[in-house]
């Protein structure tokens, strides 16, 4: 069966160049730390991906830091432990929608505090306003660029201005905007940005913090030991993923404008599609700007752990949000912090799309629509 992959969100296919290199650098020997022609080959290829990635948000190449993934990336970042030129921060700050990696991975403990959101999924900057009035010294603010689970994007430019002006620092998980749309240092002024390789069409298992400024430090990292990546990450680096990784890159910069356009027009048609279906579905943050990437949305009736498996048998890839949930289907946090009602929340579904997605991907999956509702008894539209 030819299938139809929809959830880029998830992990994207991996790209021909970056499976190209990944398999070059697994054919040669050499530890990026050691100073034989072997060790310094290594290096040279982790510090060409550092400029590559460093270039996808407008950032400096000594200023990333190479990780595990994303998670660790918004572990490492979300710390007290960091101190910028006149900041100290000692309390955390998130979004209600934020990925479970930062609501469950920050180093805060206690000192951190949800921020509401509003019905389409934007944060509320109001609220923002008073939690820094409440706060007597500088906080830390996390804020994704593009929510994972319903494409919305968020306000950061307009947050980073309040925390600045209170003294913070805000680290801006980029994950799912970066190389989808313009997610640059400039264009959101965070003090961090997070990456990640697989969201990309690179190799899982690599992923990045970026630094905004080199005088940014961390008195105490996540990992460490032998004092790779300046400190900042110790452990041998993944020089494959890594090489994988800024191989990705490349190709994401190259096709950045074109794409956008094209998965939005892809993004449109799937979306019109799913209305003239069933008129009473709902689009998830269709109220408030998005990814171009992403549909989320529910079907009043139709569940979605049924939907999911059927889609699945009819050779549709769909996810109902997260992907990081130990492959269950259950309640999504960023819809109730959106208000959602339950009944309509657990029908949730998530098409996201990516470098592989064509039309015929949106026509497969209109096809199985229709199907799986009229195996259901509910009519459509069509």
């Amino acid at each position: 069966m030819n299938r139809t992959y929809l959830d880029h969100n998830a992990t994207s296919p991996l790209r021909g160049p970056a499976r190209a290199k990944m398999l070059d650098v697994l054919r040669a020997a050499g530890n990026p730390s050691s100073v034989h022609a072997e060790g310094r080959a290594a290096r040279a290829l982790v510090e060409s991906s550092r400029e590559k990635v460093a270039a996808l948000v407008g950032g400096r190449a000594r200023n990333v830091i190479f990780t595990s993934g994303a998670t660790e990336a918004l572990n490492l970042a979300l710390s007290s432990h960091w101190r910028g030129p006149d900041c100290a921060p000692a309390r955390l700050l998130l979004s209600a929608t934020e990925h479970v990696a930062a609501l469950e991975g920050h180093r805060f403990g206690e000192r951190a505090e949800l921020l509401p959101v509003d019905a389409n999924g934007l944060l509320d900057l109001t609220a923002l306003d008073a939690a820094l009035a409440r706060e007597a010294g500088p906080v830390l603010l996390c804020l994704q660029a593009a929510n994972n689970e319903t494409g919305v994007l968020q306000p950061v430019a307009a947050a980073v201005d309040k925390v600045h002006a209170a003294g913070g620092l805000v680290v801006c998980d980029a994950v799912q905007a970066a190389g989808r749309t313009a997610c640059t240092f400039e264009t959101v002024g965070a003090d961090m940005l997070v990456v990640s390789s697989h969201k990309l069409g690179g190799p899982q298992g690599a992923g990045a913090l970026i630094l905004r400024d080199a005088a940014l430090n961390c008195s105490r990292p996540l990992i460490r030991g032998g004092g790779q990546e300046r400190g900042f990450r110790a452990g041998t680096e993944n020089v494959a993923a890594i090489a994988g990784f800024g191989a990705a890159v490349d190709e994401a910069i190259d096709h950045l404008a074109d794409e956008e356009a094209r998965l939005a027009a892809l993004r449109e048609q799937l979306e019109a599609s799913v209305l003239q279906i069933a008129p009473d579905a709902l689009i998830f943050g269709s109220g408030a700007p998005r990814n171009p990437n992403t549909c989320a949305f529910a079907i009043p009736g139709l569940p979605a752990e049924t939907a999911l498996m059927a889609f699945d048998l009819a050779g549709v890839a769909l996810s109902s949000g997260s992907a990081c949930s130990s492959g269950k289907v259950k309640r999504s946090h960023v819809l109730a912090a959106m208000g959602v009602p339950d009944d309509l929340a657990r029908g949730a579904l998530r098409a996201s799309l990516g470098w592989t997605s064509t039309e015929a991907d949106v026509a497969a999956f209109t096809l199985a629509l229709q199907q799986i509702l009229a195996r259901i008894g509910r009519k459509t539209a069509v």
